[in-house]
């Protein structure tokens, strides 16, 4: 039996609705949650079975994506995806601009990068089999 299902990573954001209509409108996840009601602060954005946290937390705290601190730190998080390729053709038709387009890099992966709304680096793909 498996005990875990997926991981969902938690960015912090600038601008909580700037960061929720990049992921709905652009990549095609829906909204799963938004709170508080009153004065919503923080979202949970998905597609099939992969979610992301987002979190706006205070004027003064940025979003450090980790190609910031480091250059070898190229992902903020990798999305398993099982056809990259047709992906990668869906976002190009919806005029997504890649960080990276699709390739076969040279850890063994092929999959292609996008930056988000806040600079997160997402890779979609999968191991070259």
């Amino acid at each position: 039996m498996t005990n875990l299902v997926y991981i969902s990573p938690s960015f912090i954001v600038a601008s909580l609705k700037d960061s929720v209509s990049f992921y709905v409108d652009k990549l095609g996840f829906e909204v799963r949650y938004t709170g508080p009601d009153d004065d919503p602060f923080w979202a949970i954005v998905g597609r099939d079975n992969i979610s992301i946290f987002l979190k706006q937390v205070a004027a003064d705290i940025k979003p450090i994506p980790n190609h910031t601190r480091h250059k070898w730190a190229r992902w903020d998080a990798y999305i398993s995806a099982a056809e990259p390729d047709t992906l990668f053709d869906e976002y190009r038709s919806g005029g997504i601009a890649f960080r990276q387009p699709i390739r076969d890099d040279d850890d063994g992966l092929r999959g292609f990068e996008i930056a988000d709304a806040d600079g997160y680096v997402l890779f979609f793909g999968r191991p070259i089999r």
